[in-house]
């Protein structure tokens, strides 16, 4: 704190009133340095409305805002993310599906069908 103040006061005029204020306001930003930052919370937002992200068709990834049938490999793959962690990211439904209904249907009835 010493050396810091008496760089600063051989280069800059300061008042002797002013002295002690600033060898507390150096110490006080000194002893900050050493605190672990908080860290920033980070405020997600989806890039569609999670409630208008399934659709018969397909479903929109709420990651890049994607048309996809089967959402499953395209999280995995892009962000590295399994369905369970995807949900608990959004906040969905553990019940929030990753496959468009109607392509679901289609290969229960190709399930069905085939035995």
């Amino acid at each position: 704190t010493a050396d810091i103040v008496s760089a600063y006061v051989s280069n800059n005029p300061v008042p002797v009133a002013s002295l002690p204020d600033l060898i507390q306001s150096v110490n006080s930003s000194l002893s900050k340095i050493g605190q672990p930052a908080e860290p920033e919370k980070v405020t997600l937002t989806p890039a569609v409305n999670p409630k208008r992200s399934v659709f018969p068709d397909y479903i929109i990834c709420l990651e890049d805002g994607k048309k996809f049938k089967s959402l499953k490999r395209h999280l995995n793959v892009h962000y590295g993310l399994t369905p369970d962690e995807y949900r608990v990211k959004w906040g969905l439904k553990s019940d929030y599906p990753m496959v468009a209904p109607n392509y679901a249907a289609q290969r229960s009835a190709l399930a069905k069908s085939s035995g």
